[in-house]
Order: structure tokens, then sequence, then C-alpha cells
């Protein structure tokens, strides 16, 4: 097991957890594009510990996030659960497509990714309470989305709140509320099972998880009320600004690697 943290780390845990867990909760995300970088340059945590805190951190918050949501009728439980099952299946995939593919060409790729999906996020106005039709076909695509899902923290190590809020919202016509709920709700099976695997290896440093994971909780109930506060332009506006800045850290971190691996 890591040695246990300082009491001045465990207080830079709960800075980002309760920061992320802010964002966590107004956005539908979570993981590594939030928390991770937020514990690597807040409680300066090494990028394993902060993968594996943040993991371990988002379960609580996203149970919470998603249940603020569900109280109030914006959570779509049978998307979620086929989101899920194919999120499920896309990790497995994904942690052995990792060990043949050139992360380099994925990463630039999934930057890309970001930065067109910020785009369109920052000129779509979703409807503030649409539920997503279920049908066959939606139905597959849903799986689909939960595959690319998996596959992407699979390949990346990122959360995937990032691709299910505005794929619900811009493909299967989910509310922006809607959305935000029912990526939450799918990410805290996916969290366990990562957390539970975490562990058993000793990645996981129970008291840095608990505040860290505590504050976050916490935090995204606020999260949760600014979501319902702010128009749903406003919100998408705020989400694509949030998007930006992951595809800018995620290419510089692209970049640095490319640099030290000589490429």
């Amino acid at each position: 097991m890591p040695s246990p943290e300082p009491a001045p780390a465990l207080s830079r845990c709960a800075v980002a957890g309760a920061l992320g867990g802010l964002l966590s909760g107004m956005f539908g995300v979570g993981g590594g594009v939030v928390m991770v970088p937020l514990l690597i340059w807040v409680a300066r945590l090494d990028q394993r510990r902060a993968s594996a805190t943040s993991l371990a951190a988002i379960i609580p918050t996203a149970a919470i996030g998603a249940s603020t949501y569900g109280v109030r009728g914006h959570l779509a439980v049978g998307t979620a659960a086929i989101v899920a099952a194919g999120a499920m299946a896309g990790a497995w995939a994904g942690a052995r497509v990792l060990r043949k593919i050139k992360l380099s060409v994925l990463s630039w790729a999934f930057v890309a990714l970001l930065a067109a999906t910020a785009g369109f996020m920052a000129f779509h106005t979703p409807e503030r309470s649409a539920a997503p039709p279920l049908d066959l076909g939606r139905g597959l695509g849903l799986a689909a989305l939960g595959l690319a899902m998996g596959l992407a923290a699979g390949l990346f190590g990122i959360g995937g709140g990032v691709i299910a809020v505005p794929a619900l919202m811009g493909l299967f016509g989910a509310g922006d509320l809607v959305a935000r709920g029912t990526s939450l709700l799918v990410m805290a099976p996916s969290a366990i099972t990562g957390t539970v695997t975490n562990w058993r290896g000793g990645l996981v440093d129970p008291r840095a998880g608990l505040v860290t994971g505590a504050a976050a909780a916490a935090a995204s109930l606020g999260g949760a009320a600014l979501a319902f506060l702010v128009s749903p332009k406003t919100g998408n506006t705020l989400f694509a600004v949030l998007l930006a800045v992951s595809a800018a850290q995620l290419a510089v971190r692209a970049a640095r690697v490319a640099r030290d691996a000589g490429q």
C-alpha cells in the first residue's frame, strides 16, 4: 500500500476534490479530464496516484450528482443502462487495443475530437428537459456510444462525460440536464470496477481517496444546482470552454510525450 499522504497534501486533495466535484455536478463529467489535472497541479500527486484517487472520488460524486438530477426528473435510466453496458465492453477492449495502437496518433485524434465537440457545443442549444426516445436503432447507437466511452477510458484514462454529454444531446436529442444526469449515472459502475482493480494493485491511498471523494461529492450538489440555474445556451457555452481547456491540456501532454520519445 502507498504510504499515507501528509496532512497538507490531504488539504490540497480536498481543494482539488471540491473544484472537480463542482464541475462534475454542473457538466456531468469527471475522471481524468477534470480531477486528474487538479490532483496533479493542486494536490501535487503523481500521475498514477492522481488517476487512482480521481477514480475513487468519482464514485460518490457521480452517485450523488446523478441522484440530484434524478430527483428533479432529469435522468434516463434505460438509456444509462444501455450506454453502461457498451462502456464496460469498450473498456475491456480498450485495455487490449492499448497494447497495439500507436498512442501518439490516438492522442492527437482525441484532441481533435474534443476541439470539434467544443465547437459544436458552443453553437448548439438543446431543449431543457427532453428525454431521448428508445427504439432498436437508438439502442444500438447508445451501445456504440458506450463502446466509444469505454475505449476512450481504456486508451486515455479519461472519463466518458466529455463524449456522453455532447453525443446524448446532439445525436440522441436529450435535453442538457438529462444528458448530464445520465452521464453521471453511467460513470458510477465503471468507477467502482476501476477502483477495485486499483485497490488490489495497491494504488489507492484510503485517506486521500476519502478526503477527495467527500469534498467532490459535497461540491457536486452545488454544481448540479448551478446547472439548473443557467440557461441551456449558457451551460453549453461553459461546457465548450471546459472541452477546449481539456483539449489544450491533452495537446500539451501529447506534445511532451512525443518530445520525450524523440518523435
